[in-house]
């Protein structure tokens, strides 16, 4: 049996740890484990229209919550028959096929096709033999999946490191790139970010660049359409590690981004912008030795 919460908690940020934090303390109190029910895509996705870029993956997404210390986790698929369930109908799909006891719901928080401010939760619950429990919200803290958003979105990784909690990182495989990097001496990794991750504004910025084996290495990130070199087309994100010899291509890779250091702009000619890229990898080792 389980005390449980609904959400999609894209990027698992302060303000949903908050919200986990409160489940897990009610679950001990009732002996319940305690449960989050997510889902597997944002449910923009499925109603139309805007449809934000993602700050987790799924696949980033589970580990996050299973650090709040949550017993469980249900990612539902979440589809038009989804949707289309009344706030009564989804609170039974928990209670007889989740074993749900007690709903922690967010402050804020509407689910059910039906739902919304008007409608009463808790005699809805109740009714239905679940406890109902709405969340507190902590004074000043104003964190949303939004804001984080809005912080990567104008380049400000810091920011957004605040909201979230944790830095913001990005991930995939890395595949062939043009070897424009190799060229001035900075050999990159390019990596194939997930079409649904948000990819912060174009720039230079100082990474840890994580690798799959578990090494850990200082490296730089470029995200932008290369101008100097006149490439246009789709931005693409790049990332060269410090101090490091070998081949990574297939490898996954994933990176922490700790620090914007510059726009992305047009230099004269590509030993104007290896001198730039020098720099900017001085600036990188600074950073790295004040952490």
């Amino acid at each position: 049996m389980f005390a449980a919460t609904i959400g999609f908690f894209d990027g698992v940020h302060l303000g949903h740890r908050c919200l986990l934090g409160q489940l897990c303390a009610v679950a001990r109190e009732r002996g319940l484990g305690s449960l989050v029910v997510t889902f597997d895509r944002h449910p923009r996705q499925v109603f139309g229209g805007y449809v934000p870029r993602l700050l987790t993956t799924t696949e980033e997404k589970l580990p996050l919550l299973r650090s709040a210390g949550v017993s469980d986790i249900r990612v539902l698929r979440f589809d038009l028959a989804l949707s289309r369930l009344s706030a009564r109908e989804f609170v039974r799909k928990m209670r007889d096929e989740m074993g749900v006891r007690c709903l922690v719901m967010g402050y804020d928080h509407r689910f059910g096709h039906d739902g919304g401010a008007g409608l009463d939760y808790s005699s809805i619950a109740n009714e239905e033999g679940v406890e109902l429990l709405r969340a507190r919200e902590l004074d000043g803290l104003k964190a949303s999946s939004s804001a984080a958003r809005r912080c990567l979105e104008a380049g400000d990784v810091e920011g957004a490191g605040k909201v979230l909690g944790y830095a913001y990182r990005l991930g995939g495989r890395v595949v062939h790139g043009k070897g424009v990097g190799r060229q001035l001496g900075f050999p990159t990794a390019n990596l194939d970010v997930p079409e649904e991750k948000l990819v912060p504004a174009c720039g230079v910025y100082a990474v840890r660049a994580e690798l799959r084996d578990g090494g850990s290495h200082a490296a730089m990130l470029n995200i932008g359409n290369r101008p100097t070199m006149r490439d246009g087309g789709a931005v693409s994100v790049e990332v060269h590690l410090l101090d490091f010899v070998g081949d990574l291509y297939g490898e996954t890779l994933s990176v922490e981004l700790v620090s914007r250091l510059r726009g992305e702009r047009r230099f004269c000619d590509a030993g104007a912008l290896a001198a730039q890229l020098r720099d900017d990898a001085l600036q990188v080792r600074r950073l790295n030795a004040l952490k």
